[in-house]
């Protein structure tokens, strides 16, 4: 069975995921198409609209064949970390090409950019960001795709892509493809999104980012400056300028537009709150072992005929039960969704985390 991979977050699901995952089997001809996607946490630092089951069992309704979790501690991280973690999962999933949305829809242009020698990574900026600074006719897509082939060097995966049919944080409703950005935005202002998205009825603000700040300041405010620093992406002393914030900002966006700076983008600073949330430690990361295994989500007939080629490998672990993750990814993947479920009630957070435990899509 030839294997397409597709990378998403699908944040949430909308027509112009349809158009992608039309796209990719037609370029491809494949057989399966294999979706990784973020969590219930997402690479921009967000929570999830919905939850990561919602979301994979709408991917599978329309059109995606088998939906695999990318570890939290790839999905909450710059485009190079996220985009490696990824590959990483779909080279497991032993998949031949790989299909992602771009503005210039130029993949030459984009690998020249990869094997370029005058683009140079410094400390602590990623080489997407980098190459941003120094091609900025680019935008989102083409720079997450510039980390994809980045990422891709030394594999089988061949490359493809499509063109992107809007804009990123284009925050327009009129048409029937409109961006994540904009959608999400049309919930919190209670617009009629139903055209542009088949998950118009179940998505809601539960999870707004706003909700969770009343977490962070208490976080920020109760703990030494000392711990902190051992907290993941907790660099340079940022903790400091945290606390100070926490006690004069009333809401989370005044909070991360006094964070935000030249050197910490409020994707950063987003990203850098959620460890903080989940109590991420920077040697819980460091001592992550090698990616062996791929996390479940969802799948309908044909993702499980392809998941029984994929047992014939007996060094793949294939968790479709949370107790078959890997012992150090599991801690952290529970920690995760027991902060995502921080704002609900508490029958609502008992179901979300018994959802970890329990919970597997399969649609024949």
């Amino acid at each position: 069975m030839k294997a397409c991979g597709i990378i998403t977050e699908y944040n949430p699901f909308h027509n112009g995921h349809m158009y992608h995952i039309e796209q990719a089997r037609k370029l491809t001809n494949c057989d399966v198409l294999i979706a990784v996607m973020s969590g219930n946490f997402v690479q921009r630092g967000e929570p999830a609209i919905v939850d990561k089951w919602i979301r994979a069992s709408y991917a599978i309704q329309h059109g995606v064949d088998l939906v695999i979790e990318l570890p939290f501690p790839y999905a909450v991280q710059s485009a190079d970390y996220f985009a490696k973690g990824a590959i990483q999962c779909l080279q497991l999933a032993n998949v031949s090409d790989l299909v992602f949305g771009s503005e210039t829809n130029n993949l030459a242009r984009l690998k020249d950019i990869v094997s370029s020698t005058n683009i140079q990574t410094a400390k602590d900026i990623s080489f997407a960001a980098n190459f941003a600074q120094h091609h900025t006719s680019f935008l989102s897509n083409d720079i997450l795709g510039v980390s994809y082939l980045k990422a891709l060097e030394n594999t089988n995966i061949q490359p493809h892509t499509i063109q992107r049919t809007n804009q990123y944080h284009d925050t327009s409703l009129q048409q029937s493809i409109a961006s994540a950005s904009a959608i999400r935005k049309g919930v919190l202002e209670r617009q009629d999104i139903s055209h542009t998205t088949v998950m118009a009825d179940v998505l809601h603000n539960k999870h707004a980012y706003e909700h969770y700040y009343p977490l962070i300041q208490h976080i920020l405010q109760t703990t030494p400056a000392s711990t902190l620093q051992e907290y993941f992406l907790m660099d340079e002393g940022i903790q400091h300028q945290m606390i100070r914030h926490s006690f004069t900002c009333q809401t989370l966006q005044e909070f991360l537009h006094t964070c935000t700076s030249k050197r910490y983008t409020k994707s950063r600073i987003q990203r850098t709150l959620i460890h903080l949330m989940t109590h991420t430690i920077k040697q819980q990361i460091q001592d992550l072992p090698p990616l062996q295994y791929l996390r479940i989500l969802a799948f309908n007939e044909t993702g499980k005929k392809y998941l029984s080629k994929l047992k014939k490998d007996n060094t793949l672990i294939l968790a479709s039960r949370f107790n078959q993750i890997p012992e150090s990814y599991r801690t952290l993947e529970l920690q995760a969704t027991c902060t995502y479920a921080y704002p609900l009630s508490a029958q609502e957070k008992q179901k979300a985390i018994q959802k970890e435990w329990r919970h597997i899509i399969y649609s024949k």
